[in-house]
């Protein structure tokens, strides 16, 4: 949320709501319908696949299918949060690819020290961040996509305590290209000392 995007066709005109499958056009209500939903679909066994882009679009589909008719569908129109702007539209898929390419020959980080696969994996987010390639719901689709890379790489987290400000902030500096905090946010997600 909070994302600039002029013109917006995802937004019911004059406003910043994104359209939703209720019609909601009022963003409190919109935000209580999604998080509603969208905690519904987490409960649910995720779509199964090999860590790949369609795989990644699956995940996205399968948590706010409910809420958005473009789920699963990357964006169409520039967008940036907080003055840093996201990979524009036509390149996504392409980044996208070459991205999950570097995941695969990267042996999707499997048999790695917890350091290691702590660095690699806070460098491959901090990439998908920068892709950016939903109109909404990039940072839920991130920590699910996440959880399902660490546990087929034998690290598996503990999001119980997850302080999801932190992680947020340990996001944004990694757009920057400090990845130190978000490797050591991952390095307590997956020693389970939070």
């Amino acid at each position: 949320m909070f994302y600039d995007a002029v013109p917006d066709p995802y937004c019911y005109s004059g406003t910043t709501v994104l359209k939703n499958r209720l019609g909601l056009r009022d963003q409190a209500e919109l935000d209580a319908f999604e998080h509603e939903l969208t905690a519904q679909r987490f409960n649910e066994p995720l779509p199964i696949g090999r860590l790949s882009v369609t795989h990644y679009r699956a995940i996205h589909w399968h948590l706010f299918q409910d809420v958005y008719s473009w789920a699963g569908r990357f964006r169409t129109v520039r967008i940036s949060k907080g003055g840093n702007m996201f990979c524009y539209p036509e390149h996504i898929a392409s980044e996208m690819r070459k991205l999950f390419s570097e995941l695969k020959s990267g042996a999707f980080f499997h048999d790695l020290p917890s350091a290691d696969f702590a660095a690699r994996a806070a460098h491959f987010l901090a990439d998908l961040n920068a892709v950016h390639p939903f109109r909404e719901g990039n940072g839920r689709t991130q920590l699910v996509f996440f959880t399902v890379l660490a546990l087929q790489a034998g690290h598996p987290p503990n999001l119980d305590g997850l302080d999801p400000d932190v992680f947020l902030a340990a996001m944004v500096k990694s757009f920057h290209g400090e990845e130190a905090a978000l490797a050591g946010t991952i390095t307590k997600l997956i020693s389970g000392k939070l």
